[in-house]
Formats: structure tokens, sequence, C-alpha cells
């Protein structure tokens, strides 16, 4: 099995100019930033550093896990001032470092859970999150230096991280992390400094897993208290299906991508192929939404995927869109790239509401009525990952290798796409997703390159020519041309309106029919289809087989989509739901 190793290009390389995604980032800068911001401060979240560090009187308060929750939102602002200047923004997140650098102890151990406790229970539960915390912590350190050059909370990062290695590790203890977050995020800090250690501790971590390690006091008070919750019931190089809590896997798949990768290890590919496999399609929604059980947060058995009490937590979404960027580097096949478009518009934007201050937490594919988006949760890891996964979208655009440019995701831009012989300028005009037309206008490059565009899955016919010559798909799902400066890519993707069926073996869906148009999954609200009740249609509302379907953009609805309609049927963009009248929702409907 051979490696491709693609290259990822940085979202700041990447000048977003649509009218879809530019929207949802300017709805970040503007309103979810400072929402997380300041629900931070009034659930005492950052006040917890405060008192660790004592600043400030008073005990923990909220869920032990809290100061992760403050690390994205900082995380998230690191990647808005990324595209753009904001001194009061700016000024506010180097407050709240302050306090957090503040926290640290002299031994560089962080988190403010035992500190304001129980001191002496450190490294003591492994399902604590000490570690998980940590992971979120680098992620955000590494932003916030790369953003603004400031690297005191980087500083202060890498000290949790050497206090950790020396209690936990070859030389330390066993440890198994029970929420996986620390493993990415440790490559991200090797990829950064170029220090072998991180790598090295990424890996040993990764392996500590499946040989029985574990242990938690906090786990045994759950029902769910098995070793495949967290993805420890077997050694890493033995995986052969997903289990467990969702979130955590796709972040501990995530890591053991990028380690094999980096290291040339094809037992962790093998596996990594092996999972993806079970994954795709027996436990995926047609929304992309993975972990059908709200029991563990995660999965249950292989093509059980019920859509009423559908889990689907935002949060695995935003996984599994890492995790395949991740595979797609790894062997630079489109498939993988693929699903990154199915979360993307799907299964991650389902998860905020178009004002940007209200979220899913869970994204079932029905509702009868009673389930709304939340302005904050007790667990805010959703809200908190939405505000760092939607800013970075335009890390998802692009990826190279050697003098190779792959456009993965149709977002209408300019950029400046670093390859081997040098830097070239693409620029790219589309109304995606709801037309299947894309122009891509090479702006300046010195000699040729080779341009790799994807062929999208759900895409039964295409044509892509570069000089009035037609390009053919290749068996890794891109069409390759031969580009120099001032060439421009003319692609054309027919979008008609498809129904979807779902596989036999899917007993919830049999006799029922979705919808999806490019890469947009529609679902029927009853704000538009009166008589839409509980997660069906009434039979007399059915959608019949001869119904035809018809496309239009409507662009004063909900900030501009595209609906489906046909015989008093109106179906609307599966992330736009619940933005207007409660009521009533289903994706899969009765079809006669």
């Amino acid at each position: 099995m051979s490696f491709v190793h693609l290259n990822p290009v940085g979202f700041e390389n990447v000048r977003i100019s649509d009218a879809f995604w530019s929207r949802r980032i300017q709805t970040i800068r503007d309103v979810t930033a400072w929402v997380c911001i300041d629900e931070c401060e009034k659930t005492h979240r950052i006040d917890n550093f405060r008192r660790a560090a004592g600043l400030q009187e008073g005990g923990h308060e909220g869920i032990f896990f809290n100061d992760s929750d403050v690390y994205k939102v900082l995380e998230g602002a690191a990647y808005v001032l990324m595209g753009g200047a904001d001194p009061k923004l700016e000024a506010r997140v180097d407050e709240i470092i302050d306090a957090i650098c503040a926290a640290q102890q002299e031994d560089g151990y962080l988190y403010t859970y035992y500190t304001l406790n129980t001191p002496e229970k450190r490294w003591t539960d492994m399902n604590h999150h000490e570690a998980y915390c940590l992971g979120h912590m680098i992620e955000g350190a590494l932003a916030y230096v790369q953003a603004t050059g400031k690297d005191k909370w980087l500083k202060a990062a890498c000290r949790a991280v050497d206090q950790m290695m020396r209690v936990n590790g070859p030389d330390g203890q066993h440890w198994v992390t029970g929420h996986q977050e620390i493993e990415l995020a440790l490559v991200k800090l090797y990829r950064y400094t170029g220090e072998q250690k991180y790598l090295d501790y990424a890996m040993w971590l990764v392996e500590e897993r499946g040989h029985g390690h574990l242990r938690s006091e906090s786990l045994k008070h759950l029902m769910y208290r098995n070793t495949d919750y967290c993805q420890d019931d077997r050694p890493v190089r033995e995986l052969e299906r997903v289990t467990g809590h969702a979130v955590r896997a796709m972040y501990y798949y995530s890591a053991v991508t990028d380690l094999a990768a980096i290291l040339g290890d094809e037992s962790l590919d093998k596996a990594m192929c092996r999972v993806w496999g079970n994954v795709v399609p027996a436990n995926l929604y047609l929304t992309g939404g993975i972990g059908q059980s709200a029991h563990n947060e995660g999965f249950t058995r292989d093509w059980s995927l019920p859509n009423l009490t559908a889990y689907c937590e935002t949060c695995a979404a935003i996984g599994m869109a890492m995790w395949n960027q991740r595979m797609n580097f790894t062997h630079g096949e489109s498939k993988y790239a693929d699903l990154v478009e199915r979360e993307l518009y799907n299964g991650v934007l389902a998860g905020i509401s178009l004002s940007g201050d209200k979220f899913f937490y869970d994204n079932p594919l029905s509702s009868a009525g009673n389930y709304h988006r939340s302005q904050w949760f007790g667990c805010s890891c959703c809200p908190t990952n939405l505000i760092r996964f939607i800013p970075s979208v335009g890390g998802y655009v692009y990826a190279t290798s050697g003098d190779v440019i792959y456009l993965n995701q149709f977002v209408q831009s300019e950029a400046t796409v670093p390859t081997a012989s040098g830097a070239v300028e693409i620029a790219v005009e589309t109304r995606y997703p709801w037309e299947g037309a894309v122009a891509v206008r090479i702006a300046r490059c010195e000699g040729e390159r080779v341009l790799k565009v994807r062929r999208p899955g759900w895409c039964r016919q295409a044509k892509l020519t570069c000089g009035g010559v037609e390009a053919e798909v290749g068996e890794d799902g891109y069409y390759a041309v031969k580009v120099r400066e001032g060439d421009c890519i003319c692609y054309e993707m027919d979008m008609p309106v498809e129904r979807v069926y779902a596989d036999a073996r899917v007993a919830e869906d049999r006799g029922r029919v979705a919808v999806m148009r490019g890469p947009v999954v529609y679902c029927a609200e009853e704000t538009d289809n009166p008589g839409l009740v509980s997660e069906y249609f009434h039979a007399e509302k059915a959608l019949p087989k001869s119904t035809e379907l018809t496309a239009q953009f409507e662009p004063e609805l909900l900030n501009g989509v595209t609906t489906i309609s046909g015989d008093g049927v109106r179906l609307v963009p599966y992330y736009a739901w619940d933005n207007r009248e409660p009521g009533a929702m289903a994706v899969w409907m009765k079809e006669i």
C-alpha cells in the first residue's frame, strides 16, 4: 500500500468571497465568537482560571472539562483574527490568555478542576480529560501564535505537555487518554516546532490503547464503562470496526492517520482503512451524521440508523470531516473529500443557526416538532467546536503534492497555493452548492503545474475542459490537467434533483425516499408542509414516485437557498431547518 502524502493548504492562504461561506464566516466574527466568550464568562469557565491563579476567590464551577471550551473559543478567535484585524477581539483574547497562563502551576501542570478541588488527584483518573483539555490548549495556542505572533500561550502549552510527559510515559506510568484529542494536537505541535519528542509521545499514547492499562473511577459509575466506549478494546493495529463514543473515535482516527502518513506505517494505515470501510456506509447517515445513540454518544450496530432518535453529535460531524481530510491527504482519493463535503454542507452546518447564536448538540433526521436549537449547553463542546471549524473552512479547499495541486472543495475564492516550484495564484468562481458550474483561473504561475479537480461521488454527468480540450476523470476520482499562467478551466457538473434510497439493511428507511441536489441533503418542514407529523408524512401527504421535483433558488428565504418542490411538497436544505416557525421535520419520507 502506497502513501500519496498530500500537504494541506492553510485557510490563511485562501480568501473566500462567495455568498455561501463568507456570510457564515462573518457571522462567526460578528456574533458567534462574542456569544461564546460571553457564555464562558457567565458560566465561570474563564473565572476558573482566575481562581486557580489566585486572582479571584472561589472554587471550580461547572463540568470538570470546561477548560477545553475556553481553549476552543480562543482557537476560533485566532482564526477570525487571521481573516482580518479586530483589535477589540484580540485584546479580549489576550486578557483571557493572561488568566490561563497565570493559572499554570510551577511544574507546568494546568487543569483547573484538580488545581481548585483535589490537587493530590492529578493524573489518577484516565477519563478525567486532563489530556483532552491539554490537547485543545495546544491547538488554540498554535492558532494564536500563527495569527498574532504572540507565543506566551504556546510556551505555557509546551510546559504543560512536558509535565504530562514526565508523569505519563515510557519512564513514568501507563496512560490511556479517556477522551482522545491530545494525540492529534501533538502531531500539530511536532509539525510546528520540528521537535521529535512530540511525535514520539503521540505514537506512545496511541500504542498504549488496547492493553488493559485503562484506569478510571469516573467510568465505573457509567453504564457504558466497557473498554470499547473509549476505543481501548483493541491495540491500534488490530482495529477492524468502529466502536464507542463517536467524537473520541474520530479524534483518535485522525491522529492515527496522521501518524501512519508521517511514519510510513502501513499497519496503521491498513487499520484505518478497515475502520473506514465499517463506518462507510454501515454507520453513516445520509447527512454525514455518525453516532446513532444518545446512550453512549456513539455507535451501536451496523445498519441500525434510526431517524427520530439519531444522535449525530455536531462535534462528531466535525471529527468526521477532520478524519476524512487526513485520509484524503494519505491516499489522494476523492471519496474522502466527498465525505468532507457531505459534512460541510449538511452534518456540520446543521449545528448552528443562521443567526449564529443558537446550536444543535445532536442532529436527528426527523422531529415531531419538539426539538429546537439552544443558546448554550451545560456541556458546550459543540458551539465551541463550530467557532473554530467554520472560519477554517478555507483549509479544506486545496491540497498539494510536489507540483500537483488538488482542488477538493468548490468555494469561490482567491488562493496562494505553495508548490515545490513556487507559489501559484488561483481564482475560483462558482455559485456552488446551488449551481454546478466552476471556473478556475490560473492567475500567476511560473512554468507548468498539474491541477487535479475532484469529481464528486454524487455527480452523474460532468465535463471539464482546459483550453478547449476535454479531460477524463481518473481512477482516483480527479480530473488531471496541465496548466500554465492565464489558463482557465471550465467545469460543469449536472445538478438534477435526485431521489435517494437507503440500503435495504436499514430497516428504518424501507419504503422511504430522501432527496438530494448536488451535495445538499433536503428535508420537509411542517411550516412548508402542513400535515407533517411525528417523523413521517401522513399517507395522503407521502411523496409519490410520479411527482416531478423541480429546483428553484429563493434569495429571500433562509439567507438564500435552492428549494425543491412538486405536487404541494416543498423541501429545504437540511442544514437550514428550525430557523423559522417550530414544527415537525423529516429527511426520509414515505414513497408511494
